[in-house]
C-alpha cells in the first residue's frame, strides 16, 4: 500500500508531541515571567511582607519535595507510596524526642532519617516482600504513625534553647527580594537544595536511575537482563523512606521547632500532588513546591494580617483548594503517564 506523503504516523506523533512540549515550555516561561513581575512589584509596594511570604514559601516547599521526592523514587520504581503523611509525622516524632533528650540536633536528625528509613522498609517489606496492595501499605503506616505519636505525646517536653541558625552565603544573602529567602536559611534547607539536585542527575543520568526506570516499567524485561528486581525495589522503597523521614526531622527540628500531634497536617499527600505536577522529576518537582509554598505562605500572611473577614478555616484551605485546582488544570500541559508497573507486585518467576 502507498503512503500518501506527510502521513506518516510515527512523523506525526512526533510532530505531535514536539509541539506539546513546545505549547507547555511557552506556558511555563510565561507563568515564571508573570510571577517574577508580581512578586517585584509587590516588594516595591511592600517589601518586609513581600520578604516573608518569600521566606514561608522557600520553608513550606523545602518539606514538600522532600515528600515528593520519596514519592518519586517509590513510583519510578513501581511502587505507590501514600504513606508519606504518616513517615513525615513519625520521623518528626523520633526527630524531636531525641533531640530534646540528648540535646543534640544532629542526633535528632539521625534519629528522623533512621525512623523514615525503617517505615521505608517497612512499606517495602509489605508491598514487595508479601505483595500487598499497596494503597492498603500506604494506609496502615498512617494510621499506625498516628496513633503512635498520639499515645506516646508529651505536652510538657520542648527542645528548649534548640534551634537551628540560619547560615548566610555571603552577599548573596544581600540580594534584593531572594537574598534572604533563599540565602540566609538554616541548614536542613540547604540540605534539601543539594538532595534536590543529586537526585535530578542519579535520576536521569545514573545507571541507578536507568535500572530504577526499567523496573517501574517493565521489571520483567529487566529481571531478564540481571536486574533483580526484589532487590532494587526494597532498596529504593527504603531509601526513598530516608527522605521523607529527614522531611519529618525538619519539620519538628528546623520549621515548626516542637511537635503536636498530627503536626504533619497532609502535608504528605500535598507532596504527591507536587510530584505529579512536577512531572516526577526531582527539579519540576521543586517548581511545583514552590509554587505550593507560596499559596502556604500567602494563606500563612492572610491570617496574621486578617486580611478577610471570615473564618480562619477558610483561609486555611487556601492551599488544598488550589492543588485541586491545578491538578486537575494539569491536562493543558499534557498528561503524563504513569509508569507501565505502577501499582503491580512482581513475582518471581
Amino acid at each position: 500500500m502507498t503512503l500518501i506523503a506527510g502521513s506518516d504516523p510515527e512523523a506525526s506523533r512526533a510532530k505531535g508531541g514536539a509541539s506539546r512540549w513546545t505549547t507547555r515550555r511557552v506556558w511555563s516561561l510565561a507563568g515564571a515571567a508573570v510571577l517574577v513581575a508580581v512578586v517585584w512589584a509587590f516588594y516595591a509596594w511592600n517589601g518586609a511582607q513581600t520578604t516573608a511570604v518569600l521566606s514561608g514559601t522557600v520553608r513550606a516547599a523545602t518539606l514538600l519535595v522532600l515528600g515528593a521526592m520519596c514519592g518519586m523514587i517509590g513510583e519510578r520504581s513501581g511502587i505507590v507510596n501514600i504513606g508519606i503523611e504518616g513517615q513525615f509525622l513519625m520521623s518528626a516524632f523520633a526527630a524531636f524526642t531525641i533531640a530534646s533528650i540528648s540535646g543534640s540536633l544532629f542526633l535528632g536528625v539521625v534519629a528522623g532519617v533512621s525512623t523514615g528509613l525503617a517505615m521505608g522498609w517497612m512499606l517495602a517489606a509489605m508491598a514487595v516482600g508479601l505483595r500487598t496492595d499497596q494503597i492498603i501499605a500506604g494506609t496502615v503506616l498512617n494510621i499506625a504513625a498516628l496513633g503512635l505519636t498520639s499515645f506516646f505525646y508529651d505536652r510538657g517536653r520542648s527542645l528548649g534553647q534548640l534551634k537551628y541558625q540560619a547560615i548566610e552565603l555571603g552577599p548573596l544573602a544581600d540580594l534584593p527580594v531572594v537574598g534572604t529567602a533563599l540565602f540566609n536559611r538554616p541548614p536542613l534547607t540547604y540540605l534539601a537544595l543539594i538532595l534536590v539536585i543529586v537526585l535530578h542527575v542519579l535520576l536521569l543520568r545514573s545507571v541507578w536511575g536507568m535500572r530504577t526506570t526499567a523496573i517501574g516499567e517493565h521489571p520483567g524485561a529487566a529481571a531478564t537482563v540481571g536486574i533483580d528486581v526484589i532487590r532494587l525495589r526494597y532498596l529504593n522503597v527504603t531509601l526513598a523512606g530516608g527522605l521523607a523521614g529527614l522531611g519529618g526531622a525538619y519539620l519538628a527540628l528546623e520549621a515548626v521547632g516542637t511537635f503536636t500531634r498530627a503536626m504533619s497536617g497532609g502535608r504528605g499527600f500535598l507532596a504527591l500532588a507536587v510530584m505529579i505536577f512536577g512531572r516526577r522529576t526531582p527539579l519540576g518537582a521543586y517548581a511545583a513546591a514552590l509554587f505550593f509554598g507560596f499559596t502556604t505562605a500567602l494563606q500563612n500572611q492572610f491570617q496574621l494580617n486578617d486580611t478577610f473577614d471570615i473564618p480562619a478555616q477558610f483561609v486555611g484551605m487556601l492551599p488544598f483548594v488550589v492543588t485541586i485546582i491545578v491538578v486537575a488544570a494539569a491536562g493543558l500541559f499534557g498528561r503524563m503517564r504513569d509508569p507501565a508497573a505502577l501499582g503491580q507486585p512482581y513475582e518471581v518467576r
